[in-house]
């Protein structure tokens, strides 16, 4: 679709969502997706994206809680929620003057991430958030009208829809989404002009081992103008792997859903394993109680969310004199940029650039009849970055691995399900009841 398609089209949607706070998208990657976002953006309405993948509970405590009024979503792709829905029509065409910028305070997207404990919180982010921080990052990785994106992100999260979809139609330049993501099909979008790949180390990880395998894949990506990689830290493995084959060096940022992006490598910066950059203009981070070099960062800018859907508790608790507290502990280098060694909380746990709350995964064991006890924890994993490992107390005959993965698959996500199931006779626990998690790792 040309960019006059897509308004045209998107205005069609616009048309059918006017009126309305809130509608939520079946997040697909497909056409429609892009379409119901945009055109429910022009209308002035807030958009909640939704993973087509997410399991039962998780669904209806996300539109329990946001409380949409309409669901659009492809033809043919519907899901079974008590709420009026609307089909995208890719075809639809409505012509007119341009619908009137909203207010910039107002709210784009609610987006849902995990925390540590309960499920999951609805992230507020304002139109100001969106526009200034995609401005930020068009202006350190030179991103023009020029460029043509590629990337597999899904189109739930802010990576692949907030930057990896409004970030082109932003410039004015091209994305060709790839559905699902395959080394070959990144090397056939480099072949045939693409520019930009956005990626999570999953996926960096996988293309690295296939260019090191296949000549042609390698000088294929070599001709990128840029790779950037997010979500997780992209092991210094990875990275050399992926130089060595492609003479590519990756670029690294950091973001969260309540900020956006926060930091990045520039385009024309030193590019260093574990670095991700100074803060992105506009954008003040800062490390708050540091001991030892390393301390946890704070953001203020903004780029910064309004606060957490019906949770002003979270809200006030996540906020210090107008810093966001973000949970990550980094170090500065002498030059500026930062370098994340970890989180402040133990329990956050990123996966294939999925950041999952230990938390909502032991209640869901728990839900099963055979667990008595469970923790979960995560172990390094060369291509998730981290794999969630379960440590379950049975009530009898333990159940299978397999049972207990598709259990939390079914109540919460694929993604979230355990990788790895330890089967224990008690769970360690410290003098107050509660389960040292340190001494299961170890």
């Amino acid at each position: 679709m040309t960019h006059g398609d897509v308004v045209a089209a998107a205005r069609a949607v616009a048309d059918r969502v006017s009126g309305r706070t809130r509608v939520a998208v079946w997040a697909t990657p497909s056409p429609e997706t892009v379409l119901a976002v945009v055109g429910a953006l022009a209308a002035g309405v807030a958009v909640v994206p939704l993973n087509p993948k997410v399991g039962s509970r998780e669904l209806a405590h996300i539109l329990a809680d946001s409380a949409p009024e309409l669901l659009l979503h492809a033809p043919g792709d519907t899901p079974e929620v008590e709420l009026p829905k609307h089909a995208v029509d890719t075809a639809a065409r409505v012509h007119g003057e341009p619908l009137p910028e909203p207010d910039p305070e107002s709210v784009a997207f609610v987006v849902y991430t995990s925390g540590t404990t309960g499920p999951p919180k609805g992230v507020l982010l304002p139109r100001r958030a969106v526009a200034t921080n995609l401005d930020a990052l068009a202006e350190i990785w030179s991103w023009t009208a020029e460029d043509v994106l590629v990337h597999g992100l899904p189109l739930f999260h802010v990576h692949g829809l907030i930057v990896g979809v409004l970030g082109p139609l932003r410039r004015g330049g091209a994305l060709r989404h790839l559905g699902r993501f395959s080394s070959a099909a990144v090397g056939a979008a480099f072949d045939t002009g693409a520019t930009l790949m956005f990626g999570v180390p999953t996926m960096y990880h996988r293309l690295g081992l296939d260019c090191a395998e296949d000549p042609a894949l390698a000088a294929a990506v070599g001709r990128a103008r840029l790779l950037v990689s997010g979500s997780a830290a992209l092991p210094a493995t990875d990275h050399a792997r992926i130089t060595e084959s492609t003479g590519q060096r990756v670029v690294e940022r950091y973001g969260m859903t309540e900020t956006l992006m926060n930091c990045g490598v520039r385009a024309d910066g030193e590019r260093r394993p574990g670095i991700v950059g100074p803060a992105l203009p506009g954008v003040e981070v800062r490390l708050a109680d540091v001991a030892d070099g390393m301390g946890e960062l704070e953001v203020r800018g903004p780029n910064l969310f309004l606060g957490y859907l019906n949770r002003p508790d979270a809200t006030e608790a996540a906020f210090a004199d107008g810093w966001f507290r973000t949970g990550d502990m980094a170090v500065q280098e002498p030059d500026g940029a930062f370098r994340i060694v970890g989180r402040r909380a133990t329990d956050l746990i990123k996966s294939g650039g999925y950041k999952i709350g230990a938390g909502e995964i032991e209640n869901a064991l728990l839900e099963h009849p055979a667990v008595a006890e469970a923790a979960v924890t995560a172990e390094p994993d060369d291509d998730l970055g981290e794999r969630i490992v379960a440590w379950v107390v049975p009530t009898g005959e333990p159940p299978s691995p397999d049972e207990l993965a598709d259990h939390v698959a079914a109540l919460l996500a694929p993604h979230k399900r355990p990788r790895v199931v330890h089967f224990l006779d008690a769970l360690p626990r410290n003098d107050m009841g509660k389960v040292t998690k340190r001494a299961l790792r170890a």
